[in-house]
């Protein structure tokens, strides 16, 4: 019975190691937000990498582009006011890397929203209008590994007292990993120190 009990807390533990509490972020400068009721767009400079499996913390002007679409707004919702979009189609996030900082050259990351994407209107103290984009992204990173709860932000601030007018310049915004990632090279690493401490415990009930 007590053989039957630690195999069943192993089996268990074993698909939670799967996941370490890794911090991701990706950061982007400059660039063109753009959209209409059809959806939105963003082609922006990547500028920061922090975290990313194999790397260090990676910084530049530019260090390759993050550029995304999301899908249509959703009923209701207002350009100008605010609202929410459907979230896309999938590959509609992705960032690339121009191998700048010693990162490897080519796509770092592709995914997509995995749900409406919020467009929220704020005014501040000079009267002056912010627009904040948002939302939840999953996807694969350069070396295959999924992750998933992503979260997504830009904010914008209109010239003068004006709306939203369809394409707007951005100043900062920010991918980061709000989730664990799973990670398979620990995965293996773990399951085999799992198995042997199984065999000890194994011995020593039978003994």
């Amino acid at each position: 019975m007590k053989r039957m009990m630690l195999l069943a807390v192993l089996t268990l533990a074993l698909p939670l190691a799967a996941f370490a509490n890794n911090t991701i972020d990706f950061g982007n400068l400059s660039g063109t937000l753009t959209g209409t009721s059809s959806g939105m767009s963003l082609t922006a400079n990547l500028t920061s990498v922090y975290g990313l499996p194999g790397f260090g913390t990676v910084q530049g002007t530019d260090l390759g582009t993050i550029s995304f679409t999301t899908g249509s707004l959703i009923a209701g919702g207002s350009m100008t006011m605010g609202g929410s979009f459907n979230p896309g189609a999938l590959g509609s996030f992705v960032i690339t890397s121009n191998g700048g900082g010693g990162l490897p050259s080519g796509v770092l990351f592709t995914g997509s929203f995995t749900g409406p994407v919020s467009w929220q209107i704020s005014t501040l103290s000079n009267g002056n209008h912010q627009y904040t984009l948002s939302g939840t992204v999953s996807g694969t990173l350069y070396n295959g590994t999924k992750v998933t709860g992503l979260s997504y932000e830009v904010t914008v601030s209109t010239t003068g007292k004006g709306f939203f007018n369809g394409k707007i310049g951005v100043g900062s915004g920010d991918l980061n990993v709000v989730s664990s990632v799973p990670e398979p090279g620990t995965l293996g690493l773990l399951g085999t120190g799992l198995i042997g401490l199984a065999g000890v415990l194994h011995r020593k009930l039978k003994s």
